[in-house]
């Protein structure tokens, strides 16, 4: 099978992004003026680089971030409820740094291998949520594209590359974050994804 990439980058700034607050239902906030400046500038900064699909989760703001890249590209937004963000279950909406790290300490953890570990509230591990991101994966695979843009949320990029790249090292995600439209790219097979650029700050920023 012939390697492909995924450019997973995440949504622009949010109302909730600036109050810390652990926003992960749906629809969930729109993005805020410096968003949607970031997200018109993702056409210009990804000139030139191939991008044959475009997916988004089911939460607005990574809809909205989609956008103009897929107006520029003429591509259809692909929306996948397997991308949205980790739910907060319990804490949804809390902003104190205690929440803030228990939610962070598990969906860290799955990027470590402990993906028994459930959020206060979800039901849900690890696995049952990595796994649905892997199925839209598995999907943009079966396309037969060679590029894709997945626009997705900052914990849920950070643990599954975690989980599923083999080359790096231990803890590497939980010390490394991803800004508002910061990107991951991720190169490679199922199974045998590696991670070729984790630019933390957003696209278009020096």
């Amino acid at each position: 099978m012939v390697d492909m990439r995924l450019i997973l980058i995440r949504h622009g700034q949010t109302s909730s992004n600036i109050g810390h607050h652990l926003d992960t239902r749906e629809p969930g906030a729109n993005l805020t003026d410096l968003g949607h400046e970031q997200a018109q500038a993702l056409p210009a900064v990804l000139e030139g680089t191939t991008i044959e699909a475009i997916y988004a989760s089911t939460l607005l703001r990574t809809q909205q971030t989609a956008a103009p890249l897929a107006a520029a590209l003429g591509l259809e937004v692909n929306v996948r409820a397997g991308l949205r963000e980790i739910s907060a279950g319990t804490l949804e909406m809390a902003n104190d740094d205690a929440s803030i790290e228990a939610y962070l300490s598990v969906a860290l953890g799955w990027a470590e291998g402990s993906e028994n570990a459930l959020i206060p509230g979800t039901g849900e591990d690890g696995s049952a949520v990595l796994g649905r991101f892997d199925d839209v994966v598995a999907e943009v695979v079966a396309s037969g594209v060679a590029s894709a843009v997945l626009v997705t949320h900052g914990a849920m990029i950070r643990a599954c590359t975690g989980a599923r790249c083999k080359n790096l090292q231990k803890g590497f995600t939980a010390l490394n974050s991803v800004s508002n439209t910061g990107v991951v790219v991720v190169e490679g097979t199922p199974g045998s994804w590696r991670v070729v650029r984790w630019q933390e700050q957003a696209l278009g920023e020096s």
